[in-house]
Parts: structure tokens; C-alpha cells; sequence
């Protein structure tokens, strides 16, 4: 990161400030109520979201920390303030949980729509776990557009195994499964951001 305190100041270099496990230590802040119900399961169009987290050797994690961001039903990226706020009627596009004790985690959510006309829709998935110095990012496309999800850049750049890693199951009741594997065979797709230097 690059820091000017003041016009025409030396440009000062700052190191990245280094990646923290989530806990146990942290348990008692993080959680809060409703935190996996982006929406109320009354609301019409909303969708459960879920599956569970495995580590390399196909061992449920009970320990682990995730988080979603998503744009609304209709591609609108939200911008509303009181995201920790769950009341009912707002749709603020974030969401956290904890797995259980057998690394299964469910949200309450809407089917992501298209922030561009004929772009494939996905919700952006942040994992944290115990051991994990730095998150984990990843995307969880719907399964229905295989037109966009064919012309999606990221998709088209991996080979169809890796690929379908990032898909969701759409389930007989409408649910989304999305099956997360940290490492090993099967291993979900994670993605990389370049840090300024």
C-alpha cells in the first residue's frame, strides 16, 4: 500500500499488515441474530443456501466462519446501511454463519440476478477457519443459464472439473447446495487478489 500524508510528501511504502485465524477467541463477537437470514423464509423468492465444509481429507470442519455478499433478485448491488440489521423486509445483500458441529451451514437468501444483461449471476462466498491465516474467496454461480455461465471470463478460463466446483446444485425443492472443499481432490476454486504494492 502506498501512503501520501501530504502533497508533495515522500510517498510512503506500508507492508501489508499479516492474515489472522478467526479464533476460537473471536466466537463471542462474531455471531449475531439472524446473521444467516438475508431474507425471511416467508418472503416470496427466497431460497436456502447450503452445504458443508470439508477439509482435504473429506473431514467436516465444525469450526468454520462464512460470509456472502450478492446482489438482489434483480442484479441491483445494494447500498443500504444496517446490514447487521434483520428486519424482516431489508435486503442488504450480506450474510454470515457458522457451520454446526457436522460443517453444515445454510443460509436464507434470494437467487442472485444478472448485474449485466447475459452475465452469469453468482453470490461471492468468504470462508474463515481455524488454521486459515488468510480468508478464503470463492463465487457460487446458479446452475440454471448455461448460455452465461459458458461466456462467463473466470469459468471459460478453468478446466470443466475445476469449473464445476463453482456451480450449485439446485435441489428438488429449490434449494442451492454448494459443497465446500478446502483442499485435496475436488478442491473448490479459490480466488486470488492481487495486493498493491
Amino acid at each position: 500500500m502506498t501512503q501520501s500524508p501530504n502533497t508533495g510528501a515522500a510517498a510512503l511504502k506500508l507492508a501489508p499488515t499479516p492474515g489472522q485465524t478467526i479464533g476460537p477467541f473471536y466466537g463471542y463477537a462474531l455471531p449475531y441474530e439472524k446473521d444467516n437470514e438475508l431474507v425471511n423464509q416467508s418472503r416470496p423468492g427466497a431460497v436456502r443456501l447450503h452445504g458443508v465444509v470439508t477439509d482435504g481429507a473429506g473431514t467436516v470442519i465444525p469450526d468454520a466462519l462464512l460470509e456472502i455478499w450478492q446482489p438482489d433478485e434483480d442484479g441491483s448491488i445494494v447500498s443500504k446501511d444496517g446490514s447487521l440489521v434483520r428486519d424482516g423486509y431489508t435486503f442488504t445483500g450480506w450474510g454470515r454463519t457458522a457451520v454446526d458441529n457436522v460443517g453444515h451451514y445454510t443460509f436464507t437468501t434470494l437467487n442472485p440476478g444478472a448485474t449485466e444483461a447475459g452475465k452469469a449471476p453468482f453470490i461471492m462466498l468468504t470462508v474463515f477457519a481455524r488454521g486459515l491465516l488468510n480468508r478464503l474467496f470463492t463465487r457460487i454461480y446458479l446452475p440454471e443459464d448455461t448460455a452465461a455461465l459458458a461466456n462467463d471470463p473466470l469459468l471459460s478460463s478453468l478446466d470443466p472439473q475445476a469449473r464445476q466446483t463453482l456451480i450449485a446444485t439446485r435441489e428438488e425443492d429449490g434449494s442451492l447446495r454448494f459443497d465446500i472443499s478446502l483442499q485435496g481432490e475436488g478442491e473448490t476454486v479459490f480466488l486470488s487478489y492481487p495486493r498493491e504494492s
